[in-house]
């Protein structure tokens, strides 16, 4: 998918710019090893529910069979998107930690991507998000400062001990060359280790502003995400939605739809199990229900089938929709199969989904992202 290697892509680009924006800082006190920035500001998935192998075609069949990886193969690569928005935020961290930031500080570089004056500044005892935080850092496009953005391509806001902060991120203003297709484009993730919503550590990730692509090339192309990942022991709970205003299915006249889904794993034997629902993405609920069994992968389709064809026999649709049951289980190779676990490996995580709901549909399709 174009937007997950636009998120590949801008983290190298972030982890070569901070280098170069903090050597100055390094070679003016050599000997400080101390950083006040967070070693890790991220929780990794693992890859039996996060891939960047998409799935080009949604009702790719064998024989009268829809697979459910049709379904299940594009929420790992949804869930991977998201992830790798993260992985930028701890590019961030890891480069600049690297050089010793331990203060407040003001730097101003030239970007070797787009060759623009970028403005660093770090500052101590910053309010936002109805939270005061102990650090803040800004990035700003000297150029653009006066536009209705300010500039801003980057800020950060952390505390650190224990950690947990806010990062939020607009790739445009941060290298206009290879971010010009994606000027509206804006991350933020929120990061913590304080064990306030019952895991050793947890991040938030949400993403909006993307362009959609062309829905004849990719009609699952995503417009905004949300999800939650938190983290104990190995292992690894992720719930959320990604939403695809022009998606269709089997009944081409229906389009929008919203991929709701839940998920645990497990890190040292990397399995998973995950529950998806296909809701309208315009669908106002926060019942887990209606999000997940209601809108069922096999109840959609059943709908959608029942559309497009009137008066097809109930054992036929039974036959082509076999294995779109939930929940589906997952190994490091991806989906295995839906309804029935594999092994009795699962039953932790197949408890774990029945604890976790996605996010109101109607919210992630008007979810918004601003800087302070």
């Amino acid at each position: 998918m174009k937007k997950l290697n636009l998120l590949i892509a801008l983290a190298v680009i972030f982890s070569a710019i901070f280098v170069q924006s903090c050597k100055k800082d390094k070679e003016q006190d050599p000997n400080n090893t101390t950083s006040i920035l967070p070693k890790s500001f991220k929780v990794d998935v693992p890859e039996a529910i996060s891939s960047a192998n998409s799935q080009k075609s949604m009702l790719a069949t064998n024989g009268d069979t829809l697979h459910g990886n049709d379904i299940y193969q594009n929420l790992r690569t949804f869930i991977y998107v998201g992830e790798s928005a993260a992985d930028i935020v701890n590019a961030i961290m890891t480069n600049i930690a690297v050089y010793n930031i331990n203060q407040a500080m003001t730097v101003s570089y030239q970007s070797n991507d787009d060759g623009r004056v970028k403005n660093l500044e770090v500052v101590e005892s910053s309010s936002f998000d109805n939270q005061t935080w102990e650090y803040q850092m800004t990035i700003v496009d000297a150029n653009s400062a006066t536009n209705a953005d300010g500039g801003i391509a980057v800020q950060v806001f952390w505390n650190v001990n224990p950690v947990k902060g806010i990062a939020i991120l607009k790739p445009y203003n941060l290298d206009r060359t290879g971010s010009v297709n994606y000027p509206d484009a804006m991350y933020r993730i929120d990061y913590s280790e304080a064990g306030e919503l019952g895991y050793d550590k947890h991040m938030i990730v949400e993403i909006n502003g993307l362009p959609l692509e062309d829905p004849a090339v990719e009609p699952w192309s995503m417009s905004t995400l949300k999800m939650f990942v938190g983290k104990t022991g190995d292992i690894i709970d992720v719930y959320g939605n990604s939403e695809h205003p022009n998606a269709t299915f089997i009944d081409t006249t229906s389009k929008g739809f919203d991929w709701a889904f839940v998920a645990s794993s497990n890190e040292s034997s990397n399995i998973g199990v995950a529950e998806v629902g296909l809701p309208d993405d315009d669908l106002s609920s926060t019942d887990r229900t209606t999000l997940l069994v209601t809108n069922s992968i096999k109840n959609v389709f059943t709908t959608q089938i029942n559309l497009a064809y009137s008066g097809l026999d109930s054992l036929s649709i039974a036959n082509y929709l076999y294995n779109t049951e939930a929940p589906g289980y997952f190994n490091s190779n991806g989906f295995i199969q839906g309804g029935t676990a594999p092994s009795t490996s699962y039953g932790t995580l197949e408890n774990n989904i029945t604890n976790l709901t996605p996010y109101n549909p109607a919210d992630i399709k008007n979810l918004t992202i601003s800087f302070k």
